[in-house]
């Protein structure tokens, strides 16, 4: 079955495991183009220490869509996401995304980080709807004219009083503080 192609049956998240490689190398491919991650990377992700994977197969098979996170410390980032397009509006995005946040989380990272295509209307209003915020812009990055917006929610207790406005708190110092550096990453 073609990965554009709507199987009647509902999809359910697994774990990402060797025999579903080849799958999704074919759908990142097929969605992504000349961006898409090769099977190598792939394999390289489900070895790398801290990594989350999974995919969303229906009943008989059919590959539905995928998600690889990667946590190291305070931050975690969306390596990776998609749905194919016959499963799209269906809430798919949503699950990987929050097998992602809950990766994140488990593995104490405070804060979860992604880039997606400035142009993809659809992915940034999910990302809006968990919550993300943009943090930076990066010109070119999927090639020229096609930014990535670089997009944080954090996953950890809401930060003390003070440090979500930036003012000071009682014993802090003597001005506001800014929690990302100048290349848009958590500090």
């Amino acid at each position: 079955m073609s990965p554009t192609t709507a199987p009647p049956a509902p999809v359910r998240l697994a774990r990402l495991r060797w025999w579903d490689v080849a799958d999704v190398a074919a759908l990142e491919a097929e969605l992504f183009g000349p961006t898409a991650w090769s099977a190598e990377l792939f394999w390289s992700e489900l070895a790398a220490p801290g990594r989350g994977a999974w995919v969303a197969r229906t009943a008989d098979g059919a590959l539905a869509g995928y998600a690889v996170a990667a946590a190291a410390g305070a931050d975690a980032d969306v390596q990776t996401i998609a749905t194919a397009p016959w499963a799209r509006g269906r809430g798919l995005g949503d699950a990987l995304l929050a097998a992602c946040e809950q990766h994140a989380a488990a593995l104490g990272a405070t804060a979860l980080l992604l880039e997606v295509d400035a142009g993809n209307a659809p992915a940034r209003r999910l990302y809006a709807r968990h919550g993300f915020e943009q943090l930076a812009r990066r010109r070119d990055y999927y090639g020229p004219g096609a930014d990535a917006l670089v997009l944080r929610r954090r996953t950890g207790p809401p930060p003390p009083p003070g440090d979500a406005t930036g003012e000071p708190d009682a014993g802090d110092g003597p001005g506001p503080t800014d929690d990302t550096d100048p290349g848009g990453r958590p500090a």
